[in-house]
């Protein structure tokens, strides 16, 4: 018999590849608003978590990640970022603290400000210090989980991306990554513009599937940076998914994060160094994640069977 997993958002971008690579080995319970439950209503998400006494760990994916529609909603409570992000994550906390169930949170690079990371990239024992709203919100969320009393860990992800969109049971409504919006933009020889001097640790949802079926098993406690193992900026990510796939990349424009927020003054921030380092993971979880160009070369051995 199939060990239960409640999960939200798991027919989202990461959770529906999570879903796909562990469902033969876990039955995911899919909390989400088209199955009648919503995380920010706490008396409705209690009687939904009490249907299901047998399983005894929630895996909690689901998340408020659109950046800009965040900053439009900045520093509002009532907002859906915030809601979703904190008061749902608030609520699952205290209620697995309530059942005595083992939560699995998934969290973001975003919570670092992103100018002075140490060498080799952040690690779990830096301060947070995010500087625009959905980094806040996820913040927010880490500490409420903390503050909860339950048995978690929290999972910081970044930049997640995945050979092909699911299944549409899977995921109705496909969201592009970075990678695969790279690649489509490559392909219809768009106009792309890449920032040389932002680093990021873009991250194999393959791997993260690994991560969470690690977590499953051992249940630790505590935060883990379950990024990929390279740090690059944006154009070199481009550069090198060009080479992979094949792609002429002769429209892609160089710009630096600086040249861009002059001449768009009303975007919202962005943090301009977020790598960070995943030896905690290794080192205690004993998973190993992926570097760039391993990630790409199975993207596109994935791609090529299917």
């Amino acid at each position: 018999m199939k060990k239960q997993i409640i999960a939200t958002g798991i027919s989202g971008l990461v959770g529906s590849r999570v879903k796909e690579l562990l469902g033969k080995q876990y039955e995911f319970i899919n909390f989400s608003l088209d199955k009648g439950v919503d995380i920010t209503n706490f008396s409705l998400l209690k009687t939904k978590i009490n249907q299901y006494p047998e399983s005894s760990i929630i895996l909690h994916l689901a998340a408020f990640t659109d950046v800009d529609s965040a900053f439009n909603q900045n520093e509002n409570k009532n907002g859906s970022c915030y809601q979703v992000n904190v008061i749902g994550s608030k609520n699952i906390a205290q209620l697995c603290k309530k059942t005595n169930k083992y939560l699995i949170n998934i969290s973001t690079d975003f919570v670092f400000d992103g100018k002075n990371p140490p060498i080799g990239g952040y690690t779990e024992n830096d301060e947070p210090n995010p500087i625009e709203w959905y980094g806040k919100t996820k913040y927010l969320a880490e500490e409420e989980i903390r503050k909860s009393g339950c048995q978690y860990s929290i999972l910081r992800i970044a930049f997640p991306f995945k050979a092909k969109l699911s299944p549409k049971k899977l995921e109705p409504y496909p969201k592009l990554d970075l990678v695969r919006k790279i690649i489509s933009k490559l392909k219809n020889r768009e106009q792309l513009n890449m920032f040389t001097d932002q680093k990021i640790t873009p991250t194999f949802i393959d791997d993260i599937a690994k991560v969470i079926d690690r977590v499953i098993e051992l249940q630790p406690k505590g935060i883990f940076h379950s990024t990929g193992s390279t740090a690059l900026s944006p154009f070199e990510l481009m550069m090198k998914v060009a080479k992979v796939f094949n792609l002429d990349h002769s429209k892609v424009e160089k710009i630096t994060l600086g040249e861009f927020l002059r001449q768009n003054p009303t975007s919202r921030p962005r943090p301009k160094n977020t790598s960070l380092s995943n030896k905690k993971l290794t080192q205690e979880l004993g998973t190993k994640m992926s570097t760039i160009d391993e990630a790409l070369i199975k993207c596109k051995k994935q791609l090529e069977v299917s």
